[in-house]
């Protein structure tokens, strides 16, 4: 009886793993090497395929590059949107928001090095960052501004420009993987993957945002107020947090 052949990664027999294995790679190359140092047979290596099956699946360079964009965006649009989409009043919905959107990104550090080359390159032709800002650009800005007004209107959010507040927040959840992380590394010597590290930036993020965005209710104002507006107080009345006291109860 004959045996049957184990079928290979590299071949048309395995189109969705192959397919994925491609696009992995070619993250990686693109986020390294931006779109003109990129090269096809790097990527096809890594992905353990041949440039013929990358050519099957990806017509050329720009179409799997494009392909990689989509990889991208389209991740981060569905965590922000299944963050937001929680039944959870304004506050919980963005916290929620802030830590899975840092969470994804902290797990595929590549991403915002795309993004970034991207950008830059569509000051030479806008008919792709053109089509990304229709399909992900736009209904992610709608969603989070549409958030943030909902929380100034309840009277839980500062009564703060949402043009220039949402891009602003987003940008302090993923600047730490594109300009931080390096300038981290140079000048300490750490890495600024490990998890000790992310930690204290997630925290810090949210930190940084709440405090900037929260109108602290009165309970919370009087708790800070009890602690000498500490800077360990200050950052519990920005996450909604009483801090216990010997004396008191710890108030929820």
């Amino acid at each position: 009886m004959p045996v049957a052949s184990k079928t290979r990664l590299g071949t048309r027999s395995q189109p969705e793993q192959s397919r994925a294995a491609i696009l992995q790679a070619a993250v990686r190359e693109f986020a390294r090497e931006g779109v003109a140092g990129a090269r096809t047979d790097a990527i096809a290596r890594s992905a353990g395929v041949n440039k013929a099956l990358l050519y099957y699946y990806f017509k050329d360079k720009e179409g799997l590059y494009q392909a990689v964009l989509d990889e991208v965006f389209s991740g981060v649009r569905v965590v922000i949107q299944n963050a937001l989409a929680q039944d959870l009043p304004p506050r919980e919905r963005l916290r929620a928001y802030v830590l899975a959107h840092f969470d994804y990104i902290a797990s595929k550090p590549q991403f915002p090095r795309v993004v970034q080359a991207e950008l830059l390159r569509s000051y030479r032709g806008p008919a792709e960052i053109q089509r990304l800002a229709k399909r992900y650009f736009r209904p992610i800005f709608e969603d989070l501004s549409a958030l943030i007004e909902e929380g100034i209107r309840a009277g839980e959010f500062r009564p703060v420009k949402v043009m220039h507040f949402t891009p602003l927040m987003v940008s302090v959840i993923v600047s730490y993987f594109i300009t931080a992380a390096p300038v981290i590394t140079i000048v300490t010597g750490a890495d600024p993957f490990a998890p000790e590290l992310l930690a204290e930036r997630r925290d810090a993020v949210l930190d940084f945002i709440t405090s900037a965005l929260f109108v602290p209710t009165p309970r919370e104002t009087n708790a800070a107020g009890e602690g000498s507006h500490s800077t360990s107080s200050r950052r519990d009345v920005a996450h909604g947090r009483l801090r216990s006291t010997p004396h008191k109860e710890s108030a929820q």
